[in-house]
């Protein structure tokens, strides 16, 4: 407040909602019979899905999440959408579309072996 004077109460309720919807968000990543399911609660209330169909290749990665995507959090570039709330490893999925997406994951070997297991 000394550098940049007094802050309106309005200000710092958008400024705290803000920082509680950052704080809050949680990736829900799902593995099931028919494809690979993802949900970025609180800013999806439903799954998005990737069918084992439209799915190429996959592999676990390390990847750099400012540099190739601009932060964390649902994040586009060109041709790719990245879903990560933190770190920077996860599961890189080629699809047939050429929408490829990167899923981030503290444990991606075991993401990786889960969908070895399904997909079989």
């Amino acid at each position: 407040m000394l550098l940049l004077g007094p802050i309106s109460w309005g200000g710092l309720a958008v400024v705290g909602a803000v920082a509680g919807l950052v704080y809050s968000l949680r990736l829900h990543t799902e593995v099931r019979a028919d494809g690979i399911y993802l949900k970025m609660w609180p800013l999806h209330w439903s799954f998005r899905r990737i069918l084992w169909s439209e799915i190429e290749r996959y592999e676990a990665t390390q990847y750099k999440p400012l540099r190739e995507f601009g932060g964390w959090g649902i994040r586009w570039a060109p041709g790719k959408v990245a879903y990560n709330v933190s770190g920077n490893r996860g599961v890189w999925i080629e699809r047939t579309n050429g929408r490829d997406v990167l899923v981030g994951s503290q444990h991606p070997e075991e993401f990786v072996g889960a969908i070895d297991e399904t997909n079989q």
